[in-house]
């Protein structure tokens, strides 16, 4: 292990531990735990601190103790209200996180002392720390965090980015501008790992033909562990030390880099960690070649090849989320003999043996693809929802030509929402109140839900409506914001949101711009739209937010469309784009919305999760039949667009689901959510959103999701490596 000095990259923590006082000095702890981020007596704590400075900093409470005036600490460190309010979160605190009594170590006592360590190239905590681009990034960051609320022995790996992905600007045209700021550490809750002399660790990786140095970063979420990679050492030439500056960016060069540090450097990681996890869980192909390296470990420890292949296959769990071919991982031969020339002698292996691991078809001739590499040696793999696991069988059938395309070997397991994340605090008390002052511990209970039906439809409503303005505050505040930075013109403002009517129906659209999610469909027929937009006493709005990739010129100019109808004055204001999407945005409309609007090109959504996320909120879907919406929609919770018939040709399948989807506003949304009774209250609207949150809450969790995969993947996995290991 290597060591170098960055103190300045750690001068948060230092200051807060000289501007504390002592009896806050846990505050810290606090404050460096993500924990906080799903407990909200630990998130008012810090609204008391300073409730602009809460507002300002995007809720993060590493800037607010930095920012927070001396003064503020001392009064509070003297007034017994705080203290009563500080101690007792911290209490809390300490007894989940040293609790041994989860629901795994009672489950499970015999396998508790077994690490699990999960794989993922991006991770979504919160928004103050930006390195996750979007539903694969947040899905393991609910993943980290409900794997620490059922006690698994949970660590993650993946990427410390110095740059994220990036920040969205629209220019006068509407043209997407990526904006790259640098993250600064010591503004953030991660602490560099240090060794004893309180100097960084990083290791040293052979990469190519030179040897790269990554330094070692600690996050926590509750309980789980999680350790990102930085290549921005000292030690690195200028163009290596860019590895890990930004998500997703550079061309196949950097990207086989980027993945040969996640797969392979992840395992020196742990290993320098004195980290041996029995299970290894790959979310996506990105950090497959994480496999070659065990492989290489067995080999080296005496073990022959097919016994190598049989330990590492029993103990790695592959998730894949890609319904999409193009959208697989996959380097031509000569990268790949660039990078493991000199690896596949230390396997036993022939050049010709060792390609045909991830040897696969492309448009542009043989390569190695990184999700075959992980489907020949992971002895689980799933999908990420019922229609993404028969998708995936049918799509990698060739690998077992000689199986009936139903028993491939991949499964499925459909993705969960953490729902204490994503839950709106209106609601939450509501929770509490009508369905159990425990409901987040029986989250997955569908039995408890069913009282969701004696809630008074207007306290429902009430509750809804209150996060309905919430979030109109956020979007005219980002607004205002943008007017006075920005010099924002006239014509834009009538993009930004703030002309949008509170009590008007609101449709919300939020999600990555790739084409294939035809975030155009309501657009297809413009005279059809404007009606709805215009409707005197019934009106539709719509509110889209997202970030199409960089390199993704197609959904730039989808976003860029739909950017200028939203500043047509013929449109009046009634359609809005909300620049910047992150999770701080995506809190408030998936609590604010009345209607979620999916309407991906079947069957190319692997999954969706932010569905799920308004579903639990009351918010009432309005999806095509893809992804995880095909098992959950019993229309009576939502809207299925199925336009009945399946054309060869985009454009003519497009028109069709477009007039699907305009029938069903026409016919069945706007008149519901507008049929009111003398009360204001559209109780038909109201049972649906009683029958969305009784129906997806329990079945669309994370609770539910890890409790599967522990059950289907994580523990027969543990049982067969122990028989391995004659244990």
């Amino acid at each position: 292990m290597n060591e170098y000095n960055t103190d300045l990259r750690f001068q948060g923590t230092e200051m807060l531990k000289e501007k504390l006082p002592p009896r806050l000095a846990r505050l810290e702890d606090l404050a460096y735990n993500f924990w906080w981020s799903w407990h909200r007596a630990s998130r008012d704590l810090f609204k008391q601190l300073d409730r602009t400075l809460w507002t300002t900093t995007h809720h993060n409470p590493v800037r607010i103790l930095l920012e927070v005036p001396q003064e503020r600490l001392d009064y509070l460190a003297k007034d017994p209200i705080f203290l009563r309010d500080y101690d007792a979160v911290l209490m809390d605190m300490d007894k989940d996180i040293l609790n041994n009594g989860h629901w795994y170590a009672r489950t499970y006592p015999d396998l508790k002392s077994h690490t699990i360590a999960y794989f993922s190239a991006e991770f979504g905590m919160h928004t103050s720390l930006p390195i996750y681009s979007g539903g694969l990034g947040v899905l393991s960051g609910d993943t980290s965090k409900e794997a620490s609320d059922l006690g698994l022995p949970f660590v993650g790996v993946g990427f410390l980015y110095q740059q994220g992905y990036f920040r969205q600007r629209l220019d006068h045209s509407g043209w997407q501008e990526a904006i790259y700021p640098p993250l600064n550490e010591s503004e953030v809750a991660l602490r560099p790992v240090l060794c004893d002399d309180r100097t960084c660790s990083t290791i040293c990786l052979h990469v190519g033909d030179r040897d790269l140095y990554l330094q070692i970063w600690e996050v926590h979420v509750g309980r789980t562990r999680i350790y990102l990679m930085d290549a921005d050492v000292e030690q690195n030439a200028p163009w290596d030390r860019e590895l890990t500056a930004r998500l997703y960016g550079g061309d196949q060069e950097m990207r086989i880099q980027q993945e040969i540090l996640l797969g392979i450097g992840g395992v020196h990681i742990l290993r320098s960690l004195n980290i041996d996890p029995q299970i290894w869980h790959l979310n996506e192909g990105h950090s497959a070649f994480m496999v070659l390296e065990r492989l290489r470990e067995y080999v080296a420890a005496g073990l022959s090849l097919d016994e190598a292949k049989q330990r590492v296959r029993a103990s790695t769990i592959f998730t894949t989320h890609t319904p999409v071919p193009a959208g697989h991982d996959a380097f031509p031969f000569g990268l790949m003999e660039k990078y493991f020339n000199t690896f596949w002698p230390q396997l036993d292996m022939s050049r010709e043996d060792f390609l045909s691991l991830g040897s696969h078809p492309t448009y542009y001739g043989e390569a190695f693809n990184m999700t075959k590499l992980a489907l020949l040696l992971s002895g689980y793999t799933n999908g990420v929802s019922m229609l993404h696991g028969e998708v995936s069988r049918k799509m990698w059938h060739s690998l077992w030509p000689e199986l009936p395309e139903t028993d491939v070997p991949i499964g499925h397991v459909t993705n969960g929402v953490h729902l204490p994340s994503w839950t709106g605090d209106n609601l939450h008390r509501l929770y509490r109140h009508s369905i159990s002052p425990d409901w987040m511990e029986n989250q997955d209970d569908p039995l408890i839900w069913a009282r969701i039906e004696d809630v008074p439809d207007e306290v429902l409503w009430d509750a809804h409506t209150h996060l309905k303005r919430k979030m109109f505050s956020i979007i005219r505040e980002r607004a205002r914001d943008d007017r006075i930075s920005r010099a924002m013109p006239p014509e834009q403002l009538l993009a930004s949101g703030i002309f949008l009517d509170p009590d008007a129906l609101v449709i919300g659209f939020a999600r990555r711009f790739a084409t294939y999610k035809r975030a155009g469909l309501i657009f297809r027929d413009i005279e059809r739209l404007f009606r709805l937009l215009h409707d005197r006493y019934r009106p539709v709005q719509f509110v889209f937010a997202g970030k199409a990739h960089p390199a993704d010129d197609p959904g730039k100019l989808l976003l860029q469309e739909i950017y200028n109808w939203a500043r047509n004055p013929a449109v009046g204001g009634r359609i809005a784009f909300v620049e910047d999407y992150d999770m701080h945005v995506s809190r408030y409309l998936v609590q604010g919305v009345d209607v979620w609007l999916n309407t991906p090109r079947k069957p190319m959504e692997a999954s969706g999760t932010s569905g799920m996320k308004a579903a639990f909120n009351g918010v009432l879907n309005l999806s095509i039949p893809d992804g995880w919406w095909a098992e959950a929609c019993n229309g009576r919770n939502g809207w299925m667009i199925d336009a009945g018939v399946f054309y060869d040709d985009p454009n003519q399948q497009d028109d069709a689901d477009a007039g699907a989807l305009y029938r069903l506003l026409e016919e069945q949304v706007i008149p519901l959510f507008y049929q009111r009774d003398q009360d204001n209250v559209p109780r038909g609207w109201v049972a649906m959103m009683k029958e969305a949150i009784r129906t997806v809450g329990p079945q669309f969790s994370a609770r539910r999701m890890m409790k599967e995969y522990t059950r289907h993947y994580y523990v027969p996995a543990l049982h067969e490596t122990l028989k391995l290991q004659g244990k």
